[in-house]
């Protein structure tokens, strides 16, 4: 039987994608930019705020001032989620500054007296993102599919891991915020390390937390890796030159030797979608370049102080 989804998170609408279940997406979220395809599909969310032309440190602010008042970063369009009449909406509990959380959109169906089955993909952990992805297969009746779509990013996964290994442990710092700064969590460290590489901030499946730039100081990375969440690669690029001092007081050799790198962050990192893989896959060619294939051009670029 078909169902109507609605996906308030981006990583769910990937999901479904490769699945090859768009075809029963009826509505997505405000974040979702990928596929192409399905991007006229109406949008059930929306931030409390305009990020439009804000500095980093000035969403940071606006995100906690939104947490104080409301008690949520986003809002749901009540009234466009019940002209949709969802059979399967898809959400999260990971990060209530990420997405809708999965609280929000079961108060959203019961205001409006909708029953919808609610798939909340929580992933914090590499092997967690694909349990998502089983997860949403269950969901949609397509359980052997999204086996079958495991299997193969696995096997990617481990091409990865089998071509670094012997290589020596490339030593990064790799951040996901910059004002004020965050190490990364969830499944980014995992990332790093099964790129061959020492992750030397951050906890694997743990959320990302903040730090002082202080904190930072003295470790000697031998690569920096600039991946702001949510940010595309031309607007990490622009924060990592507003923050140009800072990083060149913490990484001045990975800086000087060409091994500070910036990424499209919210494509390949920040979601736990199936996309994560190319991110792996994007750090090998950072690196180990000599083992692995270079990154596109628009996934990852050097970053210079200059």
């Amino acid at each position: 039987m078909r169902k109507r989804i609605v996906s308030l998170l981006a990583s769910g609408t990937e999901i479904v994608n490769t699945l090859g279940l768009s075809d029963q997406l009826v509505g997505i979220s405000h974040e979702c930019d990928f596929p192409e395809e399905l991007l006229d599909l109406p949008r059930i969310s929306r931030p409390r705020f305009d990020p439009a032309n804000l500095a980093s440190g000035e969403i940071d602010q606006a995100v906690r001032e939104a947490m104080a008042t409301y008690g949520s970063v986003y809002e749901i369009d009540t009234t466009g989620l019940a002209a949709l009449n969802p059979s399967v909406v898809l959400t999260q509990a990971v990060c209530e500054v990420c997405a809708v959380p999965t609280s929000g959109v079961q108060e959203a169906l019961d205001s409006m007296g909708l029953e919808a089955d609610i798939v909340s993909l929580d992933a914090h952990s590499i092997e967690e993102i694909f349990d998502s992805i089983v997860q949403v297969g269950e969901a949609m009746g397509h359980v052997d599919v999204a086996q079958t779509q495991v299997l193969d990013l696995r096997d990617r996964l481990s091409t990865v891991q089998e071509t670094v290994s012997t290589a020596p442990k490339t030593r990064v710092l790799a951040i996901e915020w910059l004002d004020p700064p965050f190490a990364p969590g969830h499944w980014v460290p995992e990332m790093v390390e099964a790129a061959g590489a020492e992750n030397l901030i951050g906890t694997p499946g743990q959320h990302s937390h903040q730090v002082a730039w202080s904190d930072l100081q003295g470790l000697d990375p031998d690569a920096l890796v600039i991946m702001p969440c949510g940010y595309g690669l031309e607007a990490a690029y622009e924060d990592a030159n507003k923050n140009r001092d800072r990083l060149v007081e913490i990484a001045p050799r990975a800086i000087s030797e060409g091994r500070a790198f910036v990424v499209d962050a919210s494509a390949y990192f920040n979601r736990s979608g199936p996309r994560f893989v190319t991110g792996v896959e994007i750090l090998a060619g950072l690196f180990h370049p000599t083992l692995y294939p270079a990154a596109a051009a628009e996934h990852a670029t050097v970053w210079s102080a200059n």
